[in-house]
């Protein structure tokens, strides 16, 4: 348990890479992340990249020992049968599971409104200061140009990840959670913002205890 909360302080002190926000979860109403305990979780990044699955499994893993990545003990899992998955978890002793994956990636065009600056009204001091500062000190205000900055589109590409935590003692998934992501610029930052929105909303929803 200790352990547990020494991780969510962790990931609450990373600073995020991407605007990151839940957009759906769910837990099993009998039973608590916190309840379980766990001592030996296993990481899973179900990418087809190898690259980004090791990137992905190794910044969770760095951040608690209590996290192992998957291709340290299952080498390419699609290669691996259900059965042979399954006794490499009994026989290393892992008693949770997390898993995460790239559920959609979809282009988004916003558009982003123009800014106006008008004229400058300052006041004087000393003499007046109104609503519209009419103080002779700062009549060359009332001559100051007024400036116009266009509005634009602007393209974005939203992430949809799924995080998936199983306990192996219930044999079943305990909580899931859909986050959203945009603006990602580094894959390592993105994946400590995922896991820190999946923090919040644990503690939201009583799967974690709150501070």
């Amino acid at each position: 348990m200790k352990k547990l909360l020494a991780l969510v302080t962790v990931l609450l002190l990373v600073s995020c890479g991407s605007n990151t926000s839940i957009v759906s979860s769910w837990r099993d109403p009998q039973i608590t992340v916190s309840q379980e305990q766990f001592k030996k979780v296993l990481v899973v990044a179900l990418v087809k990249d190898e690259a980004t699955r090791r990137t992905t499994e190794n910044r969770i893993a760095a951040s608690s020992e209590i996290f192992k990545t998957s291709y340290q003990y299952m080498g390419v899992t699609s290669q691996l049968t259900k059965e042979q998955q399954l006794k490499i978890l009994q026989d290393e002793n892992f008693d949770g599971v997390v898993t995460m994956r790239l559920v959609s990636k979809e282009k988004e065009t916003n558009y982003v409104p123009g800014t106006y600056t008008g004229m400058y009204y300052g006041g004087f001091d000393g003499m007046y200061t109104g609503m519209y500062g009419y103080g002779f000190g700062n009549w060359y205000g009332m001559y100051s140009p007024s400036f116009y900055d266009p509005g634009y589109y602007q393209e974005t590409t939203s992430y949809m990840v799924e995080t998936n935590i199983f306990s192996l003692k219930q044999n079943k998934l305990i909580w899931t959670g859909t986050t959203k992501s945009d603006y990602v610029t580094d894959l390592g930052q993105t994946v400590d913002a995922i896991m820190q929105a999946v923090v919040d909303e644990m503690r939201k929803d009583g799967s974690l205890p709150k501070k």
